[in-house]
């Protein structure tokens, strides 16, 4: 088993269209860490960067319809964009993916450690 880590953008979504922002995001699983669990990793202001783990089964779930676990909400954005809302004791966090880059980050992820059934 080996761990997965793969970069995607991300688009920040802001109240103001022209304050829109693209950063790097790092989408990150380690099965011998959690098999369950994966990382997405947004860099941030001046604290450094921030990291949100959650279950891996939550993401797949997120691509298909809204689905929220604790601090994490994901939805379907149309047909090609998939949105996460995180929250923390600094605030919200929301950004937009690439559907197609997060579906290639869970088909590593599960070539690395099937499914439990």
């Amino acid at each position: 088993m080996s761990a997965v880590e793969q970069f995607a953008r991300a688009h920040v979504v802001t109240d103001s269209p022209e304050d829109q922002l693209t950063v790097p995001a790092v989408l990150r699983y380690d099965p011998e860490a959690d098999p369950q669990a994966v990382r997405i990793g947004l860099p941030g202001s001046h604290e450094g960067s921030h990291e949100w783990t959650f279950a891996r089964q939550l993401l797949e779930q997120g691509l298909r319809a809204p689905t929220t676990s604790g601090d994490v909400h994901i939805w379907p954005c149309g047909r090609v964009q998939t949105v996460m809302e995180f929250h923390s004791a600094q605030g919200v966090a929301v950004v937009q993916f690439d559907a197609s880059a997060l579906i290639r980050f869970l088909r590593r992820t599960y070539a690395a450690t099937p499914v439990a059934h």
